[in-house]
């Protein structure tokens, strides 16, 4: 278990190296053991390892008297969806997210159907690492109830938030990758209720056609498939359906950052108010939230900690340049089907291609690299950052950001790996390529 990546959030590994039931039914008794039982949530990812780490999770959980609504294959933000519907205390996705076929982990969930807090988090590591876990006797063990509903539910919400008539009066086509994912059925369910033309690739759950992550790098076969299907736009989906890349028309990867920044472009034209993104997001976010008049808020990286500040702000949307859109009323999770709805709904009240509303957003160009560096060095490092470029507005609440006017760099200790991940962002690739590189000269000086 030394070798598990583990975290607030969960633990991740490799299955039958790192990750091996023990692990499984120990961090499950875990929750449990912090919830003192009560209703809990399952469901996974699709891939091949999901049912046996499912049973060392079940076990984990019934030991310690918990009802368990097992959803079976579903996506994780459909999973949160479930667990605000049935009111439990919290939930387990089984997921690796984006990382190759031979990882899985298990993710966890409050009662707010959100990725844990850093607080509640660390409590659980702290049972899972001590092993003193809540059990009781034979006559006191929890169920098992199967729940097939939660898709429907997830659909449903969505379907209510748009303009269901308008979208299908534009009878779109759509191809759809779900790569051997958990999304590839409830996109069909949704599409299809707006009446979009559908075709689905890997739809067989557990087959990978390539590998999990939704980039440019991974998509070379499936691009050209969108305007050679005729299709009005391409939807990208991660192994657990969480993230949403696009491809326009023509075939060109548009990608997960904008992915955000149409959701909200249509959702500020429904409702004005707050949008909170991570510290690592495209500033085209901010530049839209700029052209509607409302304020746009950054938080440290990760889903819980943009979560808590769109609490605090009451945010109308929000989510991180991974494809992730965060509207609060489906959930606190980043889902692609509300983030599929709120786009279609942009094209469908515009008229226009999606490569045409692409064309009229700011044009930046991020450019994302990494350094291995000790922890200890950072303070320094950041001061030096901070006094090279003055002029620049400095914020530490995430390692450090230095903004410009029309560009930034953000350089921050990486929460699984000894490494710096440096992020910059500027109108021209070769300004955003040159604050890395002038980054990574003071990280690591020759």
């Amino acid at each position: 278990m030394s070798h598990l990546i583990i975290s607030v959030s969960g633990i991740r590994g490799i299955v039958g190296d790192t990750l091996v039931p023990d692990a499984a039914l120990a961090f499950a008794a875990a929750l449990a053991t912090h919830t003192k039982g009560g209703k809990i949530v399952v469901s996974n990812d699709g891939r091949p390892s999901g049912p046996m780490l499912k049973h060392a999770v079940l076990a984990g959980l019934l030991g310690a008297g918990c009802e368990v609504h097992d959803l079976g294959v579903a996506p994780t933000p459909t999973f949160g969806v479930a667990i605000r519907k049935l009111q439990a205390a919290g939930g387990v996705q089984i997921t690796a997210s984006h990382n190759p076929a031979p990882w899985n982990g298990l993710k966890l969930f409050g009662s707010n159907g959100a990725v844990l807090s850093a607080a509640d988090g660390q409590k659980i590591r702290q049972i899972f690492e001590s092993g003193q876990f809540h059990r009781v006797p034979w006559d006191q063990l929890g169920r098992v109830h199967d729940c097939p509903q939660a898709l429907d539910w997830h659909r449903e919400r969505v379907l209510q938030l748009v303009d269901v008539t308008r979208i299908r009066s534009q009878q779109f086509k759509a191809l759809v990758d779900a790569n051997g994912g958990s999304g590839g059925r409830l996109a069909r369910q949704l599409l299809e209720s707006l009446q979009v033309k559908t075709t689905i690739l890997g739809d067989k759950v557990g087959e990978f056609l390539h590998e999990p992550e939704p980039i440019a790098a991974n998509l070379t076969t499936v691009c050209p498939k969108v305007p050679e299907m005729k299709s009005d736009l391409g939807l990208v989906l991660d192994p657990d359906a969480d993230r949403l890349a696009i491809i326009d028309e023509t075939g060109r990867y548009i990608g997960e950052e904008l992915t955000l920044a149409l959701a909200v472009a249509f959702r500020l034209r429904q409702q004005r108010g707050p949008v909170v993104i991570n510290m690592s997001t495209s500033r085209v976010i901010e530049d839209i939230a700029e052209q509607h008049g409302v304020s746009c808020h950054r938080s440290a990286v990760g889903e819980a900690n943009v979560v808590a500040l769109m609490n605090e702000v009451g945010a109308v949307i929000g989510g991180e340049g991974n494809g992730g859109v965060i509207d609060p009323r489906v959930g606190w999770v980043r889902d692609p089907f509300i983030g599929m709805g709120l786009i279609l709904n942009l094209l469908a009240d515009t008229g226009k291609k999606l490569s045409a509303l692409v064309g009229e957003l700011p044009g930046y160009t991020i450019v994302k690299d990494k350094y291995t560096v000790t922890p200890e060095r950072l303070p320094q490092l950041f001061d030096a950052l901070t006094k090279r470029w003055p002029q620049a507005k400095a914020n530490r609440i995430d390692g450090l950001r230095l903004d410009w006017e029309d560009r930034w760099v953000h350089v921050r200790p990486s929460n699984t790996e000894p490494i710096v991940r440096v992020i910059a962002e500027a109108p021209a690739a070769s300004t955003a390529q040159e604050l890395c590189v002038a980054v990574g000269e003071m990280l690591q000086p020759s």
